[in-house]
């Protein structure tokens, strides 16, 4: 008999499970349990996913724009010694070291005067960030630092009517040693311009070559605002910094990292993440919840089987196993179907995104933000896959307890008494 029990109770499961004309409610119920866990399970792979894909692309084009790790000088210009880049080039993981110098200035053409924001690097600095090179809708890289030519945001292009080749006038200011300021005017042609759907990147940044920016505001070949550093894993900068920080030694200079110049937005998307998490739970929650009214009201169906059973000499144990096997099996296969319908639908998201762009009517507006929306990013992470996994059969196996324990409560005088 014991050795037959498990048998029997997975037979008993599947009966259990079954559609009868008596028991027909309980058993559309538990269906409609079984999708509730499916669609709550895909929901939330796919929230999570499409959540990472953003927040992947909105960092991405922080940190891609800017370095890893920023070194400033804590008064003043810092200066940009080649022992200096030298050694911080030595550091383990750390990919490329990158002198900028950077001025707010007016760009005046043709009648026209826009602010904007300077920022002098090297070329090849320049075409080794990836956001611009291939973000490049406008002429292109090749003679940055040849001649005097900027590189721009499309936007700020867009807004100026220039065209690559036109002629722009840089104004910025020099402190006179009376202590007056005084515009200072330099001519530079357009070489071209980037698209990085970022709107203050788009609306006002300008790269100017490096040399010659330092030139135009009169400072040393070593002059800059800061030392960007690119690393191999961007999550170890907080770590990286403070060990550059300690092998340094300078008091004059200060290390900081992405995390902490983005420190509010980075936390409120973490925040965000969380907040998601636990209220797309709750889908699953509510479904789990049906789970167990359905089979509750399956073990009061089922009375007098359950009488008989135990008359015929089962165990309590085994009618526990034969509830719990039945009212889990609901969620393990809704668990299932959902996390296979959830990276079905992660697939497929670019044609549905492009679909629903089509439906709305948001396509081919031309409009970067929109684009950014509709273009729909999606980063599936293992991780929050098995944690919704974890999730969804901890709560399938929860709301299979209860049902469970409620079959033992029944007496067998009391469960025939009924039939």
């Amino acid at each position: 008999m014991s050795e037959s029990a498990p048998a029997v109770e997975r037979w008993l499961a599947w009966r259990y499970l079954a559609t009868r004309q008596r028991e027909g409610f309980v058993s559309f119920i538990a269906i409609f349990s079984l999708i509730g866990v499916a669609l709550g399970v895909a929901t939330l792979i796919v929230v999570l996913s499409v959540m990472g894909g953003f927040r992947q692309q909105l960092l991405g084009r922080i940190i891609g724009m800017n370095g890893h790790i920023v070194i400033t000088a804590r008064d003043g210009m810092a200066q940009a010694t080649p022992d200096l880049l030298a050694r911080l080039g030595t550091f383990p993981g750390v990919v490329a070291v990158r002198p900028v110098l950077e001025r707010q200035a007016l760009i005046a053409s043709q009648g026209q005067t826009r602010g904007a924001m300077l920022r002098g690097i090297r070329a090849e600095d320049l075409r080794g960030r990836e956001i611009v090179a291939r973000s490049m809708v406008l002429g292109g890289l090749a003679g940055f630092g040849t001649e005097p030519s900027v590189v721009m945001g499309d936007r700020l292009r867009a807004v100026l009517n220039l065209g690559q080749g036109d002629k722009i006038t840089l104004v910025t200011h020099k402190l006179n040693e009376s202590g007056t300021i005084s515009p200072r005017y330099t001519d530079y042609s357009v070489l071209g311009s980037f698209l990085t759907r970022r709107f203050e990147f788009d609306s006002s940044l300008v790269f100017v070559p490096l040399a010659m920016l330092q030139d135009d505001l009169e400072l040393g070949n070593e002059a800059v605002s800061s030392i960007d550093l690119d690393i191999a894993d961007p999550s170890q900068a907080p770590r990286m910094a403070d060990e550059i920080r300690k092998a340094l030694r300078r008091d004059d200079l200060k290390v900081a990292h992405w995390l902490g110049l983005n420190a509010r937005f980075v936390g409120a998307l973490q925040v965000e993440r969380v907040m998601m998490f636990i209220i797309l739970t709750l889908i699953v929650v509510v479904a789990a919840m049906n789970v167990v009214a359905s089979f509750t009201m399956l073990v009061r169906v089922k009375r007098g089987s359950i009488a008989i059973l135990r008359t015929m000499g089962a165990s309590p144990r085994t009618i526990i196993r034969a509830f719990f096997m039945s009212a889990a099996a609901v969620g393990l296969v809704g668990t299932a179907v959902g996390t296979a319908l959830g990276l079905l639908v992660c697939a497929n998201m670019p044609a549905i995104g492009a679909l629903l762009s089509q439906i709305t009517g948001a396509a081919g507006g031309g409009s970067a933000e929109v684009d950014f929306i509709t273009s729909m990013p999606v980063r599936v992470q293992a991780l929050e896959v098995a944690m919704v996994v974890v999730v969804a059969i901890v709560l399938s196996l929860l709301a299979a307890s209860y049902p469970a324990w409620r079959s033992t409560r029944i007496e067998p005088i009391e469960g025939l008494r009924h039939e």
